[in-house]
């Protein structure tokens, strides 16, 4: 089968501050994260640089055919990279554009993203619950962009705060634009009260779930994440399984696990059809995300075999 990875994430260098506090790559893959020092990159990536060509390496080596690069505030705004990424690499990567979503006048910066080719953009939602007031999904400025997106043919990329807090405002933008595709990330935030109710906007024609960050929010079972197949197998049991995408939330997930490793506990269930498995992990994405010409990345048996 193709696999296609929904969610992953890519920077030059974290520079930048969220919530007050500052964000600050240092060395041996740690950074300087919310007024501690964590293991942000896997400790080989020594430069603190999460490239394109290392993620394609992991790719070929776990026979991921293309990826979707998302973005968040933690890392500082990448789209600069970003579009050099999908430049260079027009057929492995689909790159998400974002804009200063939290505080008013980004309009102007989203359709200069939209005319220099992004086909996607990034919400990171999660992060609008400022303690200065929160910014509203259904804002004026973020319904114009919504149906701006929605006439450009844009996908709507976007992670939510816990539980049910922002559904109802996505559920005004789904009405507002029938025609907009949007995919929520992050799997609803399954572990948290109220996933569900995240995943139940999938019931609406345009809208997907991907998992990014799935086997974070299942770290404490770890490996093979089993809680995360009965989850998998709930959504699919609400929403259906041709709705689901997989996500790996790569560079960050495989500090404690392999890059194949935040799949194929999906390939090694017996929980899940052959089916199912192909839907949820390269069927879906392709189809949502419009890829073409995949390519197809031989199995490269390891030293230790």
């Amino acid at each position: 089968m193709n696999i296609i990875d929904a969610h992953a994430h890519l920077w030059l260098r974290q520079d930048t501050v969220v919530d007050g506090f500052p964000i600050r790559t240092l060395e041996n893959g740690r950074s300087l994260f919310m007024g501690e020092v964590r293991q942000m990159i896997p400790p080989f990536m020594t430069d603190g640089v999460n490239s394109a060509e290392v993620f394609l390496s992991n790719m070929d080596y776990a026979q991921v055919s293309a990826a979707v690069i998302t973005q968040e505030f933690i890392d500082g705004i990448q789209n600069d990279y970003l579009m050099e990424v999908a430049q260079r690499y027009p057929n492995r990567f689909l790159v998400c554009g974002m804009c200063e979503f939290r505080k008013p006048g980004f309009m102007p910066h989203a359709k200069e993203l939209l005319d220099k080719g992004f086909r996607a953009i990034k919400i990171p939602a999660q992060r609008l619950l400022l303690k200065e007031g929160r910014v509203m999904l259904t804002s004026d400025e973020m319904m114009q962009m919504m149906h701006l997106m929605e006439e450009r043919e844009a996908i709507l990329s976007i992670d939510l705060a816990d539980g049910n807090i922002q559904v109802g405002e996505m559920e005004e933008i789904i009405s507002e634009c029938p025609n907009l595709k949007i995919a929520i990330g992050h799997f609803g935030m399954v572990t948290r009260e109220g996933w569900k109710e995240q995943i139940k906007l999938a019931r609406h024609r345009n809208v997907r779930i991907e998992s990014g960050g799935i086997t974070w929010l299942f770290n404490d079972e770890f490996y093979p994440f089993k809680g995360a197949i009965r989850a998998i197998r709930e959504a699919a049991d609400l929403v259906g399984m041709e709705k689901l995408m997989w996500g790996s939330d790569y560079p960050r997930t495989i500090t404690a696990i392999t890059y194949r490793m935040s799949y194929d506990f999906v390939t090694k269930s017996n929980e899940l059809t052959e089916e199912e498995k192909r839907l949820f992990l390269g069927m879906n994405a392709q189809e949502f995300y419009g890829f073409n010409e995949l390519v197809d990345l031989p199995y490269i048996k390891n030293m230790s075999e």
